[in-house]
């Protein structure tokens, strides 16, 4: 069998007023906006706070707090995290997770159908065999498709209602597995160090990328599908082991091996991701995955970003269609060097409310880069620093990129925070207080 290596692949309150002097010092002696549940200080009991976000609108967000002891679950393995979401129904459960689990400890020769051939597959579909004007199809491309079958059936958790899913310490989470939250209610995941799944059969298209090819892989770290009340929080995203600087090209196109970190789409809604670290990643979260998707998103797609640190992210934090989605206090860091398209993806219907962010820039990358439009939709974006200094967004946008022009003024005002910091304080609250191991 000759298959690929696996490629190193509450009512909103009114903005805080800081003083700069001694600012950091306060702001990090204040905990998260978790709340016990009543008799507990387990975290895996803790719901997320009143007023915290659309995650805490309507019934709020409590996952599986209320779980009785027989649906209390500590898991060491991939098989035994799956046992443990399958148990039980739809009655609260709370899953521990311990240690660094692996979804796909054997590699991806495990996933392999009997006869797919890696090297078989690039001299089948070479451009100078193939073309760029159709898609692919023949005995490979079957077994690619048979191979990426098994691997997705291999690697995906499905998460049911009521279920809080919570790393214990400060080194646990999943490696390569995909948690798809699909068509359920109430669900809390927290605590992770979440390594972005590796797509081991990525599909060349001929046709895409303007008839010039592209590979294109399936898998994303979180998926919120058709779901609510969903809270995501104090986790960590990376590529980690299996950067996209380490993939190959073939075809004169990179191997492309990932695809998102956190995805909401298809009529997900009322979500709140918060004091998690993203890194390193390419397309990190999508809200909205079609222009053509507003029978089911319309209405929908509500999400708050708020205290999240993202670095060496190239796009999407987030690319939005549709949802009313309200980014704060979020710390996003560009270092010099790195690969770089957006930050807010401007989309089809959307309605971001960007405010109190902080930007840290290496010299040379352009403030007009942190926004993009795909579509022409309204936003806001006020109060945000770039590098210690109050900039304008649009206008800057605007300036650097008239080709480009957006308008300002999103058309509705977030309700649901429970505290606004000051940008400026923002890079070292949240650079201290984000991502897995940091749960109070």
């Amino acid at each position: 069998m000759n298959t690929q290596n696996w490629h190193a692949h509450a009512t909103r309150t009114a903005v805080r007023s800081v003083a700069l002097t001694g600012c950091v010092a306060l702001v990090l002696g204040v905990t998260g906006t978790a709340t016990a549940h009543p008799g507990s200080r387990d975290p895996g009991r803790q719901v997320l706070a009143a007023g915290d976000g659309w995650a805490s609108a309507g019934t709020g967000t409590t996952g599986g707090a209320a779980a009785d002891a027989a649906h209390v679950h500590t898991v060491t393995t991939w098989d035994e995290f799956r046992a443990a979401l399958a148990d039980g129904g739809t009655a609260p459960r709370i899953i521990k997770v311990k240690g660094m689990i692996d979804a796909v400890s054997e590699g991806c020769d495990a996933f392999a159908a009997e006869g797919y051939d890696f090297q078989r597959y690039l001299a089948d579909y070479d451009p100078a065999v193939w073309g760029n004007d159709k898609p692919v199809s023949g005995e490979q491309e079957d077994l690619r498709a048979a191979s990426a079958a098994r691997q997705d059936k291999a690697i995906k958790a499905n998460v049911p209602a009521n279920t809080t899913i919570i790393g214990v310490g400060r080194n646990s989470g999943i490696l390569g597995g995909s948690l798809q939250i699909r068509g359920v209610d109430n669900v809390i995941i927290r605590n992770l160090t979440i390594e972005a799944p590796v797509d081991c059969f990525p599909q060349w298209d001929p046709t895409d990328d303007n008839g010039t090819g592209a590979w294109n892989s399936e898998y994303d770290g979180v998926v919120v599908y058709g779901s609510t009340h969903v809270w995501i929080d104090h986790n960590t995203l990376t590529d980690g082991r299996h950067p996209d600087s380490a993939l190959p090209s073939y075809f004169g196109k990179v191997y492309q091996q990932h695809d998102g970190l956190v995805d909401v789409v298809r009529g997900g809604d009322l979500v709140t991701v918060s004091w998690n670290s993203f890194r390193d990643h390419d397309k990190t979260m999508l809200i909205g995955n079609s222009d053509s998707a507003g029978a089911t998103d319309t209405g929908r797609l509500r999400v708050t970003l708020h205290h999240n640190r993202f670095e060496g992210i190239v796009e999407r934090a987030p690319r939005v269609r549709f949802g009313q989605v309200d980014s704060y206090n979020n710390h996003f860091v560009v270092t010099k060097g790195q690969k770089f398209g957006y930050v807010f993806g401007i989309g089809a219907h959307s309605r971001l409310h960007a405010t109190h962010n902080a930007f840290s820039l290496a010299p040379g990358v352009s403030t007009g880069k942190v926004l993009k439009k795909w579509s022409e939709a309204p936003l806001t974006a006020e109060h945000n620093y770039v590098n210690g200094k109050l900039t304008d967004l649009i206008a800057v946008h605007n300036a650097q990129i008239p080709a480009e022009t957006l308008q300002s003024g999103a058309g509705w005002t977030p309700t649901l925070r429970t505290r606004v910091d000051h940008p400026r304080a923002v890079p070292a609250l949240v650079d201290h207080r984000a991502g897995a191991g940091r749960v109070r």
